[in-house]
């Protein structure tokens, strides 16, 4: 007979190796099914971004597209056209009805040959420049004379740069992206109403959607510096985008990417060899800090043009410098920090009229930029016009800057003021003379606007 003891172990043995042997079928089944789910989404995502690829809107660029390997160069244009927009979206975009076919920004995207950075540097719509074949014109005005191959050949030739993409986006196009988005982040140093662009918002950080966005990046009439400030604004946007887009897992999901790539698809045009999918594999691994944002160097701010325009004029020993260095691939241009020795560039500085002079904010921003300080923002009016004594605001710890403003503002005081970011400079009826100011911008040798390179992972309210 068998011991009944023996015989329950025995049982109990087989029923725990029974049970280990499901344990083991059932995670092989649950580590087949995620691997099987991870290759569908992969296989997804390269689908659905297939699929995006195909159905965006392709333009002869006269360009050969992206190459495989190697720096890449994108010019990125955003496109003053009402194309797409019914009378009640131009009512509500604040855009009106004309028609144009002008570039209202130029960017020039520079990836290096590793792909591990990229640089954006922003290319003013008013620069005044040669448009082969057409002599001198704005570089805005590239696009309507030629399309985009003429687009491409003037800024080529104005930086000596091949441009291997061209991307174009169009109003309905940016909010659209903006929305995918769940919106963005942008900062105003002061409140802005502002009639033309429909943008009302106090000062400080918001989270917008696309219609509030794009009337923050078309906002110039709240500056006295117009497109020039503007183009400050329209970098700040990009970073919020770029950083939202990074910090969400956007670029890992592919649901979430297939939304957004979507969203581009309506009204967003690029060359004919221009490769999505590639460009997005091998840039995946970009981080916000990886991103730097600068502005072509300008000489002038206001130059005349022969037939009477208001244009602008690029410093060309600097701006040759810095296409030089991009051509030859030596990274990102040097980024602002404060060191022992700070100089004037590494000051930034925003300047408020607490006067009722006409135009003193703005005058007075023209000369302290010409004489080399980084101008964040001017033209701007004090909550108060009956400030007596200019004075210098500072943050807490930054007296060097202060004293760099100083030595061209000497009738000022100065004192240090908590919660500051940068420079304030407060004008009065007294103490506002610009020691050593040349007497017109444009005819400083100093450039009026550096190149000052900041990331996307900078706070905007720098």
């Amino acid at each position: 007979m068998t011991d009944p003891a023996r015989a329950r172990q025995q049982w109990l043995r087989l029923l725990a190796v029974g049970r280990r042997a499901r344990r083991q079928r059932l995670q092989l089944l649950a580590l087949a099914t995620a691997s099987a789910l991870t290759l569908c989404l992969a296989g997804g995502s390269w689908v659905l971004t297939s699929y995006v690829s195909d159905s965006l809107g392709r333009v002869n660029a006269g360009i050969s597209g992206t190459p495989s390997s190697g720096p890449i160069n994108i010019l990125v244009a955003g496109i003053d056209t009402r194309g797409g927009l019914t009378r009640r979206q131009e009512i509500q975009l604040h855009v009106g009805d004309a028609i144009s076919d002008n570039t209202d920004t130029l960017m020039l995207v520079h990836i290096p040959a590793d792909h591990a950075s990229a640089q954006v540097v922003s290319l003013p719509r008013d620069s005044w420049l040669n448009i082969p074949g057409h002599g001198m014109n704005k570089i805005n005005a590239a696009l309507g004379i030629g399309g985009p191959e003429l687009m491409v050949k003037t800024v080529e030739q104005a930086t000596g740069m091949v441009i291997n993409d061209y991307v174009e986006i169009n109003f309905l196009g940016f909010v659209k992206v903006i929305d995918a988005l769940g919106g963005v982040n942008v900062c105003l140093p002061f409140a802005v109403n502002d009639p033309y662009s429909g943008l009302h918002l106090a000062a400080g950080r918001h989270h917008v959607d696309g219609v509030t966005a794009l009337e923050f990046v078309r906002d110039r009439h709240s500056f006295a510096l117009s497109d020039i400030a503007r183009i400050g604004d329209q970098q700040q946007l990009l970073s919020s985008v770029l950083t939202e887009a990074m910090s969400s897992g956007l670029l890992s999901n592919p649901i979430r990417l297939q939304q957004f790539l979507s969203s581009f698809t309506a009204a967003v045009k690029v060359d004919n060899g221009f490769n999505l999918i590639e460009l997005a594999q091998e840039l995946r691994g970009l981080r916000s800090q990886d991103i730097t944002f600068t502005t072509v160097p300008l000489a002038s701010l206001n130059y005349m043009t022969p037939n009477g325009q208001s244009a602008v004029l690029w410093d060309k020993a600097a701006a040759a410098a810095l296409f030089k260095g991009l051509r030859d691939d030596t990274g990102r241009p040097a980024r602002q920090h404060r060191h022992k020795s700070l100089t004037r560039a590494g000051v930034s500085i925003d300047v408020y009229n607490g006067t009722f002079i006409a135009g003193l904010s703005a005058s007075t921003g023209r000369q302290l930029a010409a004489l080399g300080f980084h101008l964040h923002r001017a033209g701007l009016n004090w909550s108060q016009h009956n400030i007596l004594r200019t004075v210098i605001e500072y943050p807490p710890g930054q007296e060097d800057a202060a004293d760099l403003v100083h030595q061209v503002l000497p009738g000022a005081a100065t004192r240090a003021v908590a919660g500051l970011v940068r420079i304030r400079i407060v004008l009065g009826t007294a103490g506002y003379t610009v020691s050593g100011a040349a007497p017109s911008a444009s005819t400083s040798s100093q450039p009026v606007v550096p190149a000052q390179a900041h990331t996307a992972a900078q706070d905007a309210c720098r």
